[in-house]
């Protein structure tokens, strides 16, 4: 046997294309498809991110031109009155992306409505705690702190202020 280093001839002729038509799909594997795709995306959203930065800040946070994080809402925008705030308890404002707890009367303290565990939307503050219900992780209202895990770092501090009877995003 020879070998050559001649490039091996092309043929111009387009290839055949088969004639046969393609199978038909169920019903039932267009239904299991569709189950195998939503479990996926189940299972991402339940994954790591792999990146640990992302803890305690909102997946959505905006960056301003500074390069600095900020927060959900416009600074200055009124998120409420001290009076819907109850004491030793706190209100969620999910499009704000902070939760403000009032733990003492007149003392008001806000933070991020994450988990730094897995970045859920934390859905209630009762018990003196924030909770999330993605895996039970739950929020000191006094200062954020973990009182109870899987969540490895406490909720972050967000800006606020109390001017007379309105709260304020800093």
């Amino acid at each position: 046997m020879t070998t050559s280093k001649e490039p091996l001839p092309v043929s111009k002729e387009p290839l055949p294309v088969p004639r046969e038509p393609l199978p038909a799909l169920s019903r039932r594997s267009v239904v299991a498809a569709a189950g195998v795709v939503s479990l996926a995306a189940a299972l991402a959203a339940c994954g790591e991110s792999g990146n640990s930065d992302n803890y305690g800040s909102a997946p959505d946070a905006k960056k301003t031109p500074d390069g600095s994080k900020a927060s959900g809402g416009a600074a200055g925008a009124v998120l409420a009155k001290t009076s819907e705030i109850p004491v030793g308890g706190g209100k969620i404002f999910k499009e704000e992306g902070v939760v403000v707890t009032q733990p003492t009367k007149g003392e008001f303290k806000a933070f991020s409505n994450r988990c730094t565990h897995k970045q859920c939307p934390v859905t209630s503050v009762e018990g003196g705690t924030i909770n999330c219900p993605c895996h039970g992780s739950k929020f000191a209202i006094s200062d954020g702190s973990v009182k109870s895990s899987p969540a490895p770092k406490p909720l972050p501090a967000a800006q606020i202020s109390v001017d007379g009877d309105s709260i304020k995003l800093a």
